[in-house]
C-alpha cells in the first residue's frame, strides 16, 4: 500500500513538472505610454517626463536615454522610467528611449525603442519695458546701468549679495571664497544713518563702494530707516522701523510742524548727503527705500505693516514715497533707479509709473519653484512696462529651477547671514552653510548659462 501511494506521489511531481516556470515563455515589458504624450503641445515646464511599460522594471545601468540628443539621467519607479530633464518655457523636446532600457523582474529587457515628442507652453511675450528712468535727466552711468538691466532681462539674470547689516561687501566675499566668483551686485545698508558718522560706521568713507563700482560691479543700496519710538527720544539705542515698536507716523511726518516733520527732514537731508558723495563719484545706485510697506495688510485678516512707514496706509506711503522722490530730484540727485517692493495684493501701495524704475518680491521659505515663478509672472502681468526682481530671497528653490521654471527676474540678491560673514577673519566664514543661502546654492546659480558674475559685467562707467 505504502508503496502504491509513493508510486502514485512521484507521478503526479512528474505530471507537475511538465508545467513549470521554467517551461514558461517569458515576455519583455511592454511600452503602455509616454508623459507627455506624443505631440502634446503647451506641456507645463513642471510636467514630468517619463515612460510607463505594463510591469514593474528596473532600468538598465548603460540605458542610452537622451533628450535632444544629449544623454538624460533616469531612474525607475515601479512600472515607469522617470527622466530628469528641468523644461524650459517655449522649447521643443524630443525624447528617445533604446530598446533594453526597461527590465522586468524576469530578467527580460524590453525590446522595442521608445521616442516621443513634445512642445512646452510658450515662453513670455516680448515686454515694452519703460525705456527712460523715472528720474529727472538721469546721469550717463545711471542710464548705461538701466539700459544693461534692460537688455538683459528675460534672458539673463544679475547675481547679488547684500552687505553684513550695512557697509561692506562681506557676504560677497564669502561667496567668492567658496565659489571662486564674485555676484555682479552689491548691495549697501544706510541702517546706521543716525549713529553715523561714527569709529565704527562712517558713511562719509565710500572707499568700499567705489571699489565695487571701480570694478565693475553694480552698486544698490537700501534703507531700513529707523525713527525714535515716541516724540522727545534722542537715544539713538532706541530708535526703531519696526511698526509697533514706535508711534512715529508716516501720515504725520507729511504735515508742518510736527515732531515727524521734523525728523524727516533732517534724515533725508542727511541722507541726500550721503548719496550726492556718490553722485559726484558719478556712481549710480539701484535705489529700494521704503520696502516691504504693506507687510501682511493684505494676506490675512488682522495682517499688518511691519515698518512705520506702511503702517499708516496706502495713501500715506504713497505721499511719503512721493516726497522723497520729490526732494531727491530738488537735490539734483540724478544718479538713482528706483525700486519699489511688492508685498500681496498691494496695488493700493504702488506710487505710479513716473516714480518707479524697477518692481521688486522678497520671498523667503518656498521650495517650489513653480510658486515662485507664478509670483514672478502675477507681478509682470500686474506692472507689465516695469522689470521684476528678486529683491530679497532666503531658502528658496534654485535659480536655475526658478529661471526654467519662468521666473525671469531682473536679479536676485540672498539676505546675509550675520554669524556667518560678521567676521571675514573667523572660523565661521569657512564654513559653506548659510542662513538664506548655502554655498550648494550658489554654484548651483552659478553653472546656470542665464546668471551674471562679477567677471562677466562690462563697465558702465
Amino acid at each position: 500500500m505504502l508503496r502504491s501511494l509513493f508510486l502514485i506521489f512521484a507521478v503526479l511531481i512528474s505530471v507537475s513538472g511538465c508545467s513549470s516556470d521554467s517551461d514558461t515563455p517569458k515576455v519583455p515589458p511592454l511600452f503602455v505610454s509616454s508623459t507627455p504624450a506624443d505631440g502634446a503641445e503647451d506641456v507645463a515646464v513642471s510636467s514630468e517626463v517619463s515612460v510607463t511599460y505594463d510591469e514593474v522594471i528596473t532600468l538598465a545601468e548603460n540605458h542610452g536615454i537622451t533628450v535632444n540628443g544629449q544623454s538624460a539621467t533616469a531612474s525607475a519607479h515601479l512600472t515607469k522610467v522617470i527622466i530628469e530633464e528641468n523644461l524650459e518655457k517655449g522649447k521643443e523636446y524630443k525624447v528617445s528611449v533604446p530598446s533594453g532600457t526597461a527590465i522586468n523582474t524576469s530578467g527580460v529587457p524590453s525590446e522595442s525603442g521608445v521616442e516621443f515628442s513634445f512642445t512646452t507652453e510658450a515662453a513670455p511675450q516680448p515686454l515694452e519695458i519703460s525705456a527712460d528712468l523715472v528720474v529727472t535727466n538721469p546721469s550717463q552711468e545711471a542710464r548705461n546701468v538701466y539700459n544693461f538691466l534692460k537688455e538683459n532681462y528675460g534672458t539673463k539674470i544679475i547675481s547679488g549679495a547684500v552687505a553684513n547689516v550695512s557697509w561692506n561687501t562681506n557676504e560677497a566675499d564669502w561667496v567668492y571664497r567658496h565659489t571662486g566668483k564674485y555676484p555682479a551686485m552689491n548691495t549697501f545698508d544706510y541702517i546706521h544713518l543716525n549713529w553715523s558718522p561714527a569709529n565704527w560706521i562712517d558713511y562719509n568713507d565710500i572707499e568700499v563702494v567705489k571699489n565695487w563700482w571701480a570694478n565693475n560691479g553694480i552698486v544698490s543700496a537700501c534703507w531700513h530707516w529707523n525713527v525714535p519710538p515716541s516724540e522727545g527720544v534722542t537715544d539713538n539705542n532706541d530708535f526703531t522701523a519696526t511698526a509697533d515698536e514706535t508711534t512715529f507716523s508716516a501720515a504725520n511726518a507729511l504735515i508742518e510742524g510736527t515732531w515727524e516733520n521734523q525728523i524727516l527732514k533732517a534724515d533725508l537731508e542727511e541722507m541726500a548727503g550721503y548719496l550726492k558723495l556718490l553722485s559726484d563719484e558719478n556712481i549710480p545706485v539701484v535705489w529700494r527705500p521704503l520696502h516691504e510697506a504693506a507687510g501682511n495688510t493684505y494676506e490675512y485678516d488682522n495682517g499688518t505693516a511691519w515698518f512705520w512707514w506702511g503702517y499708516d496706509g496706502a495713501e500715506a506711503f504713497r505721499n511719503l514715497w512721493i516726497y522723497m522722490f520729490d526732494y531727491f530730484e530738488q537735490q539734483g540727485l540724478n544718479n538713482l533707479i528706483w525700486v519699489w517692493t511688492t508685498q500681496t495684493k498691494d496695488e493700493a501701495f504702488y506710487p505710479g509709473d513716473e516714480y518707479v524704475d524697477i518692481v521688486g518680491r522678497d520671498i523667503y521659505n518656498i521650495g517650489s519653484a513653480e510658486n515662485i515663478a507664478s509670483q514672478f509672472e502675477e507681478i509682470q502681468t500686474t506692472y507689465p512696462t516695469k522689470m521684476v526682481t528678486l529683491s530679497e530671497n532666503g531658502n528658496v528653490a534654485d535659480i536655475s529651477a526658478q529661471w526654467n521654471s519662468g521666473a525671469l527676474w531682473s536679479y536676485f540678491m540672498p539676505w546675509y547671514d550675520y554669524n556667518r560673514t560678521v567676521d571675514p577673519e573667523s572660523a565661521e566664514f569657512n564654513e559653506t552653510s548659510h542662513g538664506h543661502g548655502n554655498i550648494d546654492w550658489w554654484e548651483d546659480a552659478f553653472s546656470h548659462d542665464a546668471v551674471i558674475t562679477l567677471d562677466e559685467m562690462p563697465d558702465l562707467k
